[in-house]
């Protein structure tokens, strides 16, 4: 077995049992409006995030933009949840930097310093403009028991596609090199389906959020715990088995 690959799974373990020990100390996060229900919205926005960004453009792509991504849309949904004033313009242009960070970590391996420089520059003032212009991921925010997109949704979905493909050809000419114009179209639909398709589900999962019993929130903290163990006793095991670690 690769050592890396037994590293990464004892972390995963260890940040598993931290969770789940999350879960179980409930009550003493502050309950329903406690740092808990952020992290369970941040939790499932990045996986989701994370499967739509990353499949099509790639794994790194995938971490980096579903992680910035997911838990700046919980920080921003639990704050609407809670029905207060908007965060106003110097948050949001942190939020939007954070993403465009988050963008900028997932090309850099594939497209170069420059390309992801350029792209996150532009990612970040692109999206800092449209908060400017009331265009925001809590936009007509309305948790609900089914999945439902609004049609400034919509608007957005298109602003972004289009917006996103500019400026992937942008940062293509900017940076030179190598590089496929197909990417700035795919970059731009795959950015756009992701709005879209999150979009779309996002008011049921703020439901879920809203509405989820506390005992199911403690069971699943268990489950959590009981993974992350097994997972950390994998290094355990290999030594035991003598597994030969490279």
């Amino acid at each position: 077995m690769d050592r890396h690959v037994l590293a990464a799974i004892s972390i995963a373990g260890t940040s598993l049992d931290l969770l789940g020990g999350m879960y179980l100390a409930y009550d003493l996060l502050g309950g329903k409006h406690g740092p808990l229900r952020t992290l369970t919205r941040g939790v499932t926005y990045a996986a989701i995030y994370g499967l739509l960004y990353g499949l099509p453009l790639g794994w790194r792509f995938g971490v980096a933009a579903g992680l910035t991504h997911g838990f700046t849309l919980a920080i921003e949904l639990s704050h609407a949840a809670r029905e207060e004033p908007d965060n106003g313009l110097f948050l949001n242009t942190i939020f939007s930097l954070i993403r465009g960070t988050g963008y900028g970590f997932g090309l850099y391996h594939d497209f170069g310093t420059e390309f992801a420089f350029f792209f996150a520059t532009l990612s970040t003032i692109g999206q800092a403009f449209m908060y400017s212009r009331g265009m925001r991921p809590t936009t007509d925010y309305r948790p609900s028991v089914r999945p439902r997109i609004s049609s400034r949704q919509l608007l957005g979905v298109v602003i972004r596609t289009v917006g996103y493909a500019l400026a992937g050809a942008i940062c293509g000419l900017l940076a030179g090199g190598s590089y496929s114009k197909l990417f700035a179209l795919k970059i731009g639909l795959v950015i756009g389906i992701a709005t879209a398709i999150g979009g779309f589900i996002t008011p049921y999962i703020e439901w879920e959020a809203e509405t989820v019993p506390e005992r199911r929130l403690g069971v699943f903290g268990i489950c959590l715990i009981l993974t992350g163990f097994a997972l950390q006793s994998v290094q355990y095991w290999t030594a035991l088995l003598d597994v030969p670690v490279k």
